[in-house]
């Protein structure tokens, strides 16, 4: 199966990230996207192809001075719950 993901846009509120974790965390966020996407699929409602307009994934509990790996993780499957 072939999934082809585009993200324009990943809104994080509520804290701030050093601009010099931003791209750790993108990348990280990629990576175990891609990572469940391809060891579980999506969901039968995106299985046959769909554009969704926006997607909110569950809340995260973010500490002071955030791990960007860990929080990566955190997000990935947090929008992997939501389309997986």
């Amino acid at each position: 199966m072939n999934i082809a993901l585009h993200m324009e846009q990943l809104v994080l509120a509520g804290f701030e990230m050093p601009a010099a974790h931003r791209a750790l965390l993108q990348a990280t966020v990629e990576g175990e996207l891609a990572r469940l996407l391809s060891e579980g699929g999506v969901g039968p409602a995106l299985a046959g192809g769909a554009l969704v307009g926006r997607m909110d994934g569950a809340q995260i509990a973010v500490t002071a001075n955030p791990d960007p790996v860990r929080l990566g993780q955190q997000i990935a499957q947090s929008l992997y719950g939501a389309i997986g």
